[in-house]
């Protein structure tokens, strides 16, 4: 801890202590406040809410699609120079939760569905938010997979699968600094995550030795005995500001329950993530009204500077072309375009017609929930693309129906080639949308029929998903005609999000996005799913598929995907050649206890893989290379696991050598018995390729 906040901490009182600590919602400018301290001038925090900024930036989703660090850590800058410049100390976010159920409704605010991608999306966002002095927050920890019965489930994980999945991310949180965490609503193993002395103390301060704060509670002595340090809301009584904390906790400390040692503890890790970044100095004060964006003292101070440049550029980088029969694209010399669904226009009330962005009209840029922003401008795929041929004489019609079958047969008919827009939605639970409740209700686009009448039109027909994760395309994706010749997916790219797809369509940017989850074919090839219904008070949600989700599930079950983790078409080729590992992991042994899993023995390179990647195509463009290990089979692991990646651009006939350094971490497995990381005895296959089964080079330790 640092010595200011040290210094800090010896003048005040018990109860400034606690004030400090207790986090409340109204009444106050910000969606979370805590009351200043005059003792030592501390002016309290403003905290807020959406990961996606002020301009609405392309979501979580998109920029884990990207498989691209910087475009991740300058996503992480934009946001925060937006918060920094409205006066918010703590950014609630990024959340990190993983894929593990594709269904689940919050997925499109993480970084998909493997924790080494996650973690580095992770890593890469709070680097760049805090960099700008703003506090980021780590959410949500732990096993917050689901909506439905969120608040009165028990996620019952085991230690190995709890060591290498789900806490990964939030690891990668920590060594890049992470200033707060938040806990989730469920319970772990049937203890409240707020409450879990496993989770945090265990896990986090202790493993990990994280030296921030951690949020959000259902109890007093409990959530503080077992290393919660502020509460938020924590209301005893829901829509007030009665605490968990404040009185509550001073009569806690007064009677014996809490140690006031532990008090001053939880009081000292806040100040100290506040003179970390810098905030005790110069920082801007409040200067909007998040609750009333047309209130007297709201000064509508303009924050958002050129990021609508990056947006649309994560927007490009982040669409993934799926298939493309017969080079289709990109648009040359049409002469007609047909648009064709809702998913291309624009909502009838404006891009902000729901609250918290909880409807489905128009183009999707993002899911609805606490994880969204106020769109400042949305532009629409028609319009774009509209704007964009007209530069080539090319006539655009459309019908933004998704339900008037006739017109888009009219319309699709005759083309050169027919653009149908569909979307699949989900966000927070509370509300329907369209009958779903948080969670899909399934992996089913919401269009489907609309496509398949296209498809019966038009002998191009292209579709372009929004959606907040995989869907199932078999509806389609094989039709009968052989019609589908191209499917892009263009994810949730915010307010950019018509001028970013057609970017693409018409070549302006070679796409270079890959899927950062598995597009299966039957929602029943997925490990794990949504639990709608519980005859009980809490839900039991046992996570019996252990550490394989995902890719890693479909690959040691030997299913058949339609289209696989780290997938994506370029409009070139790639080949790759001269693979070279050097070094090894043997020798030492991993320590144990407090820090342990952050020990630089674990995490310093000792191994160093080398290839060259040559652009064998016609255009420019960038390639994804992908790291995958092989565990020893005696260790009961997933077939391949991803450890590395780079976005790497190469000009046509030129090559680009590439090198990803391997630390012991990567190579290891979580030794339940030893309580360590461990490297396992036995050969460890290395393998390079284009996805997780496009693979060109092998070899191993």
């Amino acid at each position: 801890m640092s010595r200011p906040s040290s210094r800090a901490l010896r003048l005040t009182a018990l109860q400034d202590r606690v004030e400090i600590v207790r986090f409340f919602f109204l009444p106050s400018r910000c969606i979370g406040n805590t009351s200043p301290v005059s003792s030592i001038n501390f002016p309290g925090f403003c905290l807020e809410d959406s990961p996606l900024g002020v301009r609405l930036a392309s979501n979580a989703i998109n920029v884990a699609a990207t498989f691209n660090r910087s475009l991740m850590r300058q996503r992480g800058e934009a946001m925060g120079a937006e918060f920094r410049g409205k006066g918010v100390n703590v950014a609630l976010g990024p959340m990190m939760n993983l894929m593990r159920a594709p269904a689940a409704g919050r997925n499109w605010e993480g970084f998909g569905a493997d924790p080494f991608l996650s973690g580095e999306g992770a890593f890469e966002t709070i680097t760049g938010l805090q960099s700008q002095g703003v506090q980021a927050t780590a959410k949500h920890f732990v096993n917050n997979e689901q909506e439905h019965f969120r608040t009165t489930s028990s996620s019952d994980v085991d230690d190995r699968t709890q060591h290498e999945l789900y806490t990964i991310p939030f690891l990668r949180s920590v060594q890049a600094g992470v200033a707060a965490v938040m806990c989730s609503y469920n319970q772990i193993n049937g203890t409240y995550a707020c409450e879990q002395h496993a989770s945090i103390n265990g896990i986090l301060k202790g493993e990990f030795g994280f030296q921030g704060y951690w949020g959000a509670t259902h109890s007093t002595s409990p959530a503080v005995l077992s290393g919660l340090d502020v509460t938020m809301p924590g209301s005893l009584v829901p829509g007030t500001n009665s605490s968990f904390f404040g009185t509550t906790l001073i009569s806690a400390v007064q009677n014996g329950s809490v140690p006031e040692s532990r008090v001053d503890n939880m009081a000292l890790r806040v100040l100290a993530a506040w003179y970390k970044l810098g905030q005790d100095s110069g920082y801007p004060p409040v200067n909007f009204d998040s609750h009333n964006n047309n209130a007297p003292d709201d000064e509508q101070v303009n924050v958002q500077a050129d990021h609508k440049v990056l947006i649309r550029e994560i927007g490009k980088a982040s669409t993934v072309l799926l298939k493309n029969v017969n080079n289709v694209l990109p648009f040359e010399h049409l002469k007609t375009i047909g648009i064709i669904g809702n998913g291309a226009g624009a909502a009838a009330g404006g891009p902000n017609e729901f609250p918290d962005r909880q409807g489905d009209d128009g183009v999707l840029g993002m899911g609805w929930g606490s994880g969204t922003a106020t769109y400042p401008y949305l532009v629409t795929p028609v319009d774009a693309i509209t704007a964009r041929a007209a530069e080539d004489g090319t006539t655009v019609s459309s019908s933004l129906s998704d339900t008037d079958l006739a017109a888009a047969a009219a319309v699709a008919s005759g083309k050169d080639v027919a653009l149908v827009f569909i979307t699949a939605d989900s966000g927070e639970g509370g509300g329907l949308v369209e009958g779903n409740a948080g969670d899909r209700n399934d992996l089913q686009a919401w269009s489907d029929t609309l496509v398949q009448q296209v498809a019966q039109s038009s002998a191009n027909t292209i579709v372009v998903v929004n959606s907040v994760g995989p869907i199932v395309v078999e509806a389609w994706i094989d039709h009968p005609n052989g019609l589908i010749c191209l499917k892009v997916w263009s994810g949730l790219p915010g307010q950019e999000a018509g001028n970013s797809v057609t970017d693409i369509l018409f070549g302006a940017y070679n796409p270079s996005g890959r899927l950062p989850f598995t597009i299966g074919k039957s929602i029943t090839d997925y490990s794990a799913q949504v639990i709608y219904t519980t005859p009980t008070p809490i839900l039991q949600i046992p996570y019996s598929e252990g550490i394989f989700i995902d890719y890693r599930h479909f690959d040691a079950a030997g299913i058949a995907p339609r289209f696989e983790f780290g997938f994506g078409l370029s409009y070139t080729t790639f080949a790759y050649s001269g693979l070279s590992i050097r070094g090894s992991p043997r020798g030492g042994q991993a320590p144990t206890g407090p820090g342990s899993s952050v020990d630089p023995w674990l995490h310093d390179p000792v191994v160093t893989v080398h290839f060259t990647v040559k652009n064998t195509g016609q255009v420019a463009g960038h390639e994804i290379p992908q790291l995958y290990v092989s565990l020893p089979a005696s260790t009961n692991s997933p077939p391949r696991v991803l450890r590395g990646f780079d976005s790497v651009f190469v000009a046509p006939g030129g090559s680009q050598g590439v090198t990803i350094q391997l630390s012991r971490f990567n190579l290891a497995m979580w030794n339940v018995v030893e309580q360590r990381w461990q490297v396992p005895a036995g050969k460890i296959g290395i393998s390079v390729g284009a996805s997780s089964r496009d693979i060109r080079l092998s070899g191993s330790l």
